[in-house]
């Protein structure tokens, strides 16, 4: 290869993912798109191995891979198609994010040289209540499932698939125009790839392609070579599942042997009732990315990365779920708790590397109902930022996001202008961060006022049990969410419920602080 040649390909690739997501910010409609950025975008060669993907989600982007190969086992795509599917058992992760699949086709080549995806929350997909994050007991209650569907034939819209889709959620207008946006962020994908293609051509493209990933599995077998042989475990626990106050355990088993590492996860618990399931998808994916973040290298996240690395896990475990669990919250609360043990087993042997654990929840919450002042049906998801982990010779950042999950906050000024919903307090939660000789990052308080009728539902963790300290370091202090009556009363909330809520009556909700590292 050309050095020179092949840093310009990796840039080019990753810059291609790059500008599908700000496409998609772009012309999105729902703020959790536009204004939180909750979505992934990457491209894949002719075999759906990951080439690049953008700085979006981590735990979409580790998963897509598996939903890319349910759209090409569909069947033989076309120039102009788009496969839509959100099913968790089939690569997805939870029923509110929907992937779009589309084929690049190249010169006269019959078969697709390259695909391009991107995968995007809706703020509602159905399902018992509005935001589609409900606790429930099976993923028929969490929303409309979609499997591979042609939603484009050669560049027109099934109006029948659409219509489907648009008649089981609250929102349609609001799922139409961002699903549009989605199919033009794979539209300007296609376009760079052509455009990179005729200027090199397909052989110096894909060699290129196949080069940046042998080169990222090259890194990442040089790093794992460099942590000492030997096995190392860790566990560690959610609070509930929203249905039994018990604790689910995950555990891990890390087991290196020179440049290549085996992640076990034998010994978690089953599956739950309540949806905190976890299927495999989720679980390589938080896997992948802590092996990522051990590479202080500017390499490419794509399937080199993957390839030295072997993620086990018994089917019918909160980590490897099986149809028909729920799990609207695997996606975003369990994933968080592999990312701590797995870190918290690689800290035996990398103890001046490993960080605290973060928050280790996203703190979700839905609000939905009807907006008196348009009389048009709303639904509304976000989650809050809290306390990162300190680490050695640096504290914890406050206020952010923080592993797999990289979105920003919804602005005050714009969830007030979405939603019948006045902000009452945002701010850092100022001590909440681990004491150490690096403190952990501090919480955020966000207080909503509620100014019509809402349906509220809840799903966060670490409510319980507090983010760990590393080193001798204090662990972070738990969250908090809270409910006061217009009347004034407060009450301690669960860290999974659904609430309804009435005009003048206020949620708190108090994220986590990251642990401290050192005494």
């Amino acid at each position: 290869m050309n050095p020179i040649e092949f840093e310009i390909f990796k840039n080019l690739f990753v810059s291609i993912a790059e500008e599908m997501g700000e496409a998609l910010k772009r012309t999105s409609f729902s703020p959790n798109i536009k204004e939180r950025l909750d979505y992934s975008c990457a491209i894949y060669d002719a075999q759906a191995q990951t080439i690049a993907q953008g700085d979006h989600m981590p735990v979409h982007l580790g998963a897509m891979p598996l939903s890319v190969r349910a759209a090409i086992a569909r069947g033989d795509m076309e120039p102009g198609d788009v496969i839509a599917l959100n099913d968790p058992f089939r690569g997805g992760t939870h029923l509110p994010d929907i992937t779009l699949v589309s084929p690049v086709f190249v010169g006269d080549s019959e078969r697709p040289s390259f695909y391009v995806a991107n995968r995007a929350h809706h703020s509602d997909v159905g399902g018992m209540t509005p935001g589609s994050m409900p606790l429930a007991s099976e993923v028929f209650q969490e929303g409309l499932i979609i499997p591979p569907v042609q939603l484009v034939r050669r560049g027109e819209m099934d109006s029948d698939i659409a219509s489907l889709i648009y008649a089981n959620v609250r929102t349609p207008g609001e799922r139409e125009g961002d699903l549009t946006a989605q199919i033009a962020s794979n539209r300007v994908g296609e376009k760079r790839l052509r455009h990179i293609v005729d200027h090199y051509g397909i052989a110096t493209v894909s060699q290129y392609a196949a080069a940046v990933q042998d080169y990222s599995e090259r890194v990442m077998r040089s790093m794992i070579a460099s942590i000492p042989d030997g096995e190392y475990v860790f566990e560690d626990s959610l609070d509930d599942d929203g249905f039994n106050k018990a604790r689910v355990h995950i555990r891990v088993s890390v087991r290196i042997a020179g440049d290549e590492a085996i992640v076990d996860f034998t010994g978690s618990d089953r599956q739950t009732t309540g949806g905190i399931n976890a299927n495999f998808a989720i679980t390589m994916s938080a896997t992948l990315y802590v092996f990522r973040c051990l590479i202080q290298d500017d390499v490419l996240y794509n399937d080199g990365i993957a390839r030295p690395i072997k993620v086990t896990a018994l089917p019918g475990t909160v980590v490897n779920a099986l149809h028909p669990a729920a799990v609207a919250g695997g996606n975003v609360e369990t994933s968080q708790r592999i990312t701590d043990v797995v870190l918290g087993a690689l800290s035996g042997p990398l103890r001046n590397l490993i960080p605290a654990a973060s928050q280790g929840t996203m703190n979700n919450i839905t609000l939905g109902g009807v907006d008196s002042r348009t009389g048009q049906a709303f639904a509304y998801y976000e989650t809050i930022g809290g306390g990162m982990g300190a680490g050695a010779g640096a504290s914890g950042l406050s206020g952010v996001h923080t592993h797999m999950s990289n979105s920003r906050n919804t602005p005050v000024e714009a969830i007030e202008r979405y939603l019948p919903v006045r902000i009452r307090q945002y701010h850092l939660r100022r001590g909440s961060g681990g004491a150490g000789k690096f403190a952990g990052g501090d919480g955020i308080v966000r207080e909503y006022e509620m100014l019509d009728r809402v349906s509220v539902t809840i799903l966060s963790d670490r409510r319980e049990r507090p983010p760990y300290g590393a080193a001798g370091g204090q662990p972070g202090e738990v969250g908090r969410n809270t409910l006061i009556r217009a009347n004034g009363i407060e009450e301690k909330l669960p860290s999974k419920v659904r609430l309804i809520l009435n005009a003048g009556d206020r949620l708190r909700i108090e994220s986590p602080g990251g642990g401290g590292f050192g005494e």
